[in-house]
């Protein structure tokens, strides 16, 4: 895969990583389903989600060639990054209008 490729695929797999906290009830995507899971565990699964993507993304550039030793502003920027890009899922979760009940 070229360098732009895995990239845009990691880019890819950012954006959605950022938003599955948002579009499930399951804990940590694979647990058991909750009612009304709170922000606290979405944010916690964002976290470790960021993480995992952040291990990805290392794994690329080792594949790709020397991997750079990274000091705190690049993980500073790659949280940031990642918070950006679970903006529509978090309007989509909880900024959204809910529908009224009608009642005949």
């Amino acid at each position: 895969m070229s360098g732009a490729a895995s990239v845009w695929l990691l880019l890819a797999v950012g954006v959605v990583a950022a938003n599955l906290p948002f579009f499930t009830e399951r804990l940590l995507l694979v647990g058991p389903r909750r009612p009304d899971k709170g922000i606290g565990w979405r944010l916690i699964e964002l976290l470790l989600l960021a993480a995992l993507t952040i291990g990805l993304g290392m794994l690329v550039e080792a594949r790709g060639g020397q991997r750079h030793p990274q000091a705190w502003p690049f993980y500073a920027a790659a949280g940031c990054l990642f918070i950006t890009f679970a903006f529509p899922g978090f309007v989509w979760r909880h900024l959204r209008r809910q529908p009224v009940p009608r009642h005949g």
